[in-house]
């Protein structure tokens, strides 16, 4: 059994499709999942209404051919609700069979809340961190074992920043150390890196009107985990890398594909392209990110990462998407800090590396 905290369109067609998919072939089910909405009830609702069967429509470029095919996905057996549903919420953590605590609940979700400076068994804490430490206890105090913890936030060293939050909250509840030492020593704590593209439901399918939940991504997925043991509940899932160290995947993925991301507000916001997929389309602005991406981004990358040539084709044909409909206008949300964290390294990088100027950076990020 999987306890799930979120029950947002990317769990639903990431970690919850991967279930699925591993169940349809093993005799040793991961599943059911339990999903838990912290926000509402409507969500959980409406995955409760229809059973927890719904519908992914993966569509994109794959190797150059287009796939649009559909997948049924039976794997969360029950959704909850925080609001009035926390007891059972508890009960779920304290199930011997429960293998893993999946989240996702975006950067602004790992942070402590002020108001969570006492803790009552009878209600559902404010903050996220707080959250897992109470389904944590509960499972301590019934005498079962230690499980995996699986951050899914798009934050580097989520695994780490969210154990140092979890015991920070112990520490201010005054929790015993049996416990904070159980969180330590017996739950496994992972850093991860996740990459799908998941935007929402489809623009057309036959399912849209039918499936309430039905929900489109690209063929594309990637989960990095950063684990020497080989008992990661879902490793033998073909888009699941293991490594001791992820640092080289993240650095590729923030390089390469927000890289490019980022580049393309810069150069064609203001142009009457709208969308990524337009740039693609628009001969002169694809070829140029071509060459910035080959010429510019990969060759600071090459040893450093796993095929950073091989990730930047992919890059394009998901950049080609002709389902998506991706707004340049959203990719710039933050485009300042963004330049500084996906562009600007690499154009050090590439005088430090090749003592010459990366024409086309230098000319994008106006450096006279």
């Amino acid at each position: 059994m999987i306890l799930q905290l979120g029950t947002g369109n990317f769990l639903r067609a990431f970690a919850d499709l991967f279930v699925e998919e591993l169940d349809r072939v093993s005799d040793s089910p991961l599943g059911p999942v339990i999903a838990v909405q912290s926000t509402g009830r409507e969500r959980a609702d409406a995955i409760n209404a229809v059973h927890g069967c719904y519908h992914v429509a993966i569509q994109g470029f794959d190797d150059g051919r287009v796939v649009n095919e559909t997948v049924e996905v039976r794997s969360i057996g029950e959704a909850l609700h925080t609001g009035t549903q926390w007891d059972r919420v508890l009960e779920a953590g304290r199930q011997p069979d429960l293998t893993a605590i999946l989240s996702n609940t975006t950067e602004a979700g790992l942070a402590l809340d002020p108001r969570d400076r006492a803790y009552s068994p009878d209600c559902a804490p404010h903050s996220f961190p707080a959250k897992l430490l109470a389904c944590l206890q509960a499972r301590f105090d019934a005498g079962q074992s230690g499980c995996w913890i699986v951050p899914c936030e798009l934050v580097e060293a989520n695994g780490d920043r969210l154990r140092e939050l979890v015991l920070e909250q112990a520490r201010i509840w005054s929790l015993s150390p049996d416990l904070t030492h159980w969180i330590e020593t017996d739950c496994h704590w992972v850093n991860t890196l996740v990459d799908r593209i998941v935007p929402g439901p489809p623009q057309k399918h036959p399912l849209l009107g039918v499936d309430p939940l039905l929900i489109s991504c690209d063929p594309f997925a990637f989960w990095a985990i950063e684990t020497e043991r080989a008992d990661f509940p879902f490793a033998r899932h073909p888009a699941v890398v293991t490594a001791p160290d992820i640092s080289p995947y993240t650095l590729r993925k923030v390089r390469i594909l927000n890289g490019a991301h980022t580049a393309l507000v810069a150069k064609a916001l203001h142009s009457e392209l709208r969308t990524v997929g337009d740039c693609m389309k628009d001969p002169e602005t694809s070829a140029w990110l071509e060459r910035l991406l080959f010429d510019e981004i990969v060759p600071t990358l090459e040893g450093r990462c796993d095929d950073p040539a091989g990730f930047a084709r992919t890059t394009l044909d998901r950049f080609r998407n002709p389902f998506l409909d991706h707004q340049l206008a959203s990719i710039a949300l933050h485009h300042g800090t963004k330049v500084e964290t996906r562009l600007r390294p690499t154009l050090h990088e590439f005088r430090e590396r090749f003592g010459t100027e990366p024409l086309l950076l230098r000319t994008l990020l106006e450096i006279k």
